[in-house]
């Protein structure tokens, strides 16, 4: 974390505090969105975002072949036409391996693993990953760019080099579902950069949910742009940098969310970056700081059900992560 960037942070939690309730109560009064549903137990089928553009069902029924190495997984992710792939190994790759459309890859139990490199969505639609432990990369974990209707669930990310999943150049309607970040900085980035309005606005709308940020220092996620983006029902555990940004206008809608020993849960603005909208509602707060919120939101299109805030801890612990599914 840059020097300016843990000023400006100190800056925004001295000013906060007398304005917080002002700040909120304009924000939502700003804000018109769906009513929020009832309350269900979670699922593993795909929900949100990933669900609008047509829905996402990358491989779909072919028949899935299994892959023990990395000229298998490689060739496989490459390959034309629709492809089930299912990981049966700890595989090591170099660099960021192009997958193509319509692939489903998927780990088998709960030591497939995918290390060194990464994967890299870009220019193509409908891909699944689930169920993959993503170890020591060396730029991403995951890279998803000008890229429609992903699903990333239920992986691991731990001791990377750079992001575990950076969705952005006009990428549109992806649901980043039931992983678990651990022992790693930064964690989802969405947007690239501060310049790129002309591709991202009108696009980069993705829900997070049920993600276990164990630790993990920040991005959870940041956001340019997009709006809106739903972020709903994810344990947040001491989270040394901060929980959720919202930047360059985004609209983001926090909810449902327990931060537990996080000083810093979401805030508007990052580094140098102007700030977005962010509305927070039934969040559930343990020794953790309040949050910043105002701007608005644009209502959220599709249905879905909400856990009880404060029973996401005993949830997202139990059912997140690899081995789950």
């Amino acid at each position: 974390m840059s020097s300016t960037e843990t000023t400006t942070r100190r800056t925004r939690w001295l000013s906060r505090v007398p304005l917080l309730a002002a700040a909120t109560a304009a924000t939502l009064a700003a804000t018109s969105l769906v009513a929020m549903p009832s309350a269900s137990a979670a699922s593993f089928n795909l929900e949100g975002w990933g669900t609008q553009c047509g829905g996402t069902t990358g491989g779909g029924s072919a028949s899935a072949v299994t892959v023990t190495d990395s000229a298998g997984l490689i060739s496989n992710m490459q390959a034309s036409g629709a492809r089930v792939i299912r990981v049966n190994a700890s595989i090591s790759i170099s660099g960021m391996q192009k997958v193509a459309a319509n692939k489903t890859i998927i780990g088998v139990g709960s030591g497939a693993a995918i290390t060194g490199g990464g994967l890299n969505v870009a220019s193509v639609s409908n891909v699944i990953i689930r169920n993959i432990n993503f170890r020591n990369w060396s730029d991403d974990a995951i890279n998803v760019q000008y890229s429609t209707r992903v699903w990333i669930d239920h992986n691991n990310f731990s001791n990377g080099s750079d992001g575990a999943v950076d969705i952005k150049r006009s990428s549109d309607c992806a649901t980043v579902s039931w992983n678990r970040v651990f022992s790693h900085d930064k964690s989802f980035l969405l947007g690239h950069s501060d310049s790129n309005s002309g591709e991202d606005v009108g696009r980069l709308r993705v829900s997070y949910h049920h993600n276990w940020f164990d630790g993990s220092n920040q991005r959870h996620p940041r956001v340019r742009f997009g709006n809106p983006v739903h972020v709903y029902n994810n344990f947040y555990r001491g989270n040394g940098g901060y929980g959720v940004a919202s930047t360059c206008n985004a609209g983001v809608l926090v909810e449902g969310n327990y931060f537990e020993n996080v000083s810093d849960p979401y805030h508007r603005g990052e580094g140098s970056s102007p700030v977005g909208g962010l509305v927070a509602r039934n969040n559930h707060f343990v020794n953790s700081g309040s949050g910043q919120t105002g701007g608005s939101v644009n209502g959220i299109p599709y249905g879905y059900s909400l856990d009880p805030a404060a029973n996401v801890k005993s949830i997202v612990t139990g059912g997140a992560g690899t081995g789950k599914i």
